[in-house]
């Protein structure tokens, strides 16, 4: 297996410069949430996909136009209702009278950032048609694979609480998203402001600061970050309490703990480091393993969040130091 060559320090100072001015692109827009939208764009360095779950009018699609407004490449919104068929998000061969053949009219889903909006409104059977694309990057139509436009970044909002009328993502599904975000409501100032300037602050009005080919070489960027050795074992070490927690019936599979290395590589990028420490990796566990998540259904019904059983798990496992040893367990 070949080690990728280490990053020099001037190529991490350049990513931290770049991604700074991307979230600062984004900020105008969606005001008073850094951190929500720091994790947006980990998400998109380390080619994951954004589950965005809210209540209406926090900002949900505006935070995910405004990632796509930033990057200067292709964008689509599917907003997904209960008669969506998994053509209308995938692509259809249709026969060609002129050419006596059959050719392939590729659906939304061919672009290099895809905003899913309200995905829980879709039926299963199209809800099903992102899980290979999103996977694998690829989507099979007829028996033939056609490969969707790189980088590829696929942001889906979900509304909690009107549930009639709509269809829970599957484990599977939700599994395929690196993390899930909640926007949240702003505070008063940051509310005040948004009155102040509602009629100009879109995601149309924002100018591209990079292309598709540079946000492809900062993917590349995130997969030479440094990981110590003792921090795989921590991040294993994190996911394993979560399976042997009394209160989860299911905790976080292998792909989850991937993903939390992943995240993290990015997240210690951003921030202008090409290694990663172990709070880089606590400060991504909810977001990357909260909804990874399977609750007992005693504990669901005494009304335990995700969010405590892993604050719990995570107090836990002995943080490694930087000798190789465990930090002691806090009580």
């Amino acid at each position: 297996m070949n080690t990728p060559e280490p990053l020099g320090q001037a190529e991490v100072q350049r990513f931290a410069a770049l991604a700074a001015r991307l979230a600062e692109n984004v900020n105008a827009v969606v005001l008073g949430k850094p951190q929500v939208v720091r994790l947006a764009l980990t998400a998109l360095f380390a080619q994951g996909h954004v589950l965005l779950e809210d209540v209406p009018g926090v900002g949900k699609t505006t935070l995910a136009r405004a990632v796509a407004a930033t990057v200067q490449g292709q964008w689509r919104r599917i907003q997904f209702t209960p008669d969506l068929l998994p053509s209308d998000v995938s692509g259809v061969t249709i026969f060609n009278q002129a050419t006596r053949d059959f050719e392939f009219h590729p659906g939304p889903v061919f672009a290099n950032i895809v905003i899913a909006d309200e995905i829980n409104r879709a039926s299963p059977k199209t809800q099903s048609a992102l899980l290979e694309v999103m996977e694998e990057r690829t989507v099979t139509v007829d028996g033939v694979r056609h490969p969707v436009p790189q980088p590829f970044l696929v942001v889906a909002t979900q509304n909690p609480v009107e549930m009639d009328g709509t269809y829970r993502l599957p484990e599977a599904q939700l599994d395929r998203f690196l993390v899930k975000l909640s926007v949240g409501y702003p505070d008063e100032a940051v509310e005040v402001e948004v009155l102040r300037g509602a009629t100009v602050r879109s995601p149309e009005a924002l100018a591209a600061i990079t292309d598709t080919e540079t946000v492809g070489e900062m993917v590349r960027m995130a997969r030479r970050v440094h990981i110590a050795e003792p921090l795989y074992g921590y991040a294993v070490r994190l996911a394993a309490a979560t399976r042997t927690h009394p209160q989860v019936r299911v905790g976080v599979s292998p792909r989850g703990v991937i993903a939390l290395t992943r995240a993290a590589c990015a997240y210690a990028l951003i921030d202008g480091r090409g290694w990663i420490m172990p709070e880089d990796l606590k400060t991504l566990v909810e977001p990357v393993f909260a909804h990874r998540l399977l609750l007992t259904p005693e504990a669901q019904v005494r009304g335990v969040t995700a969010a405590e059983v892993l604050r719990q798990a995570v107090a836990s496992v002995p943080v490694p130091l930087p000798s190789g040893q465990p930090a002691p367990v806090q009580r």
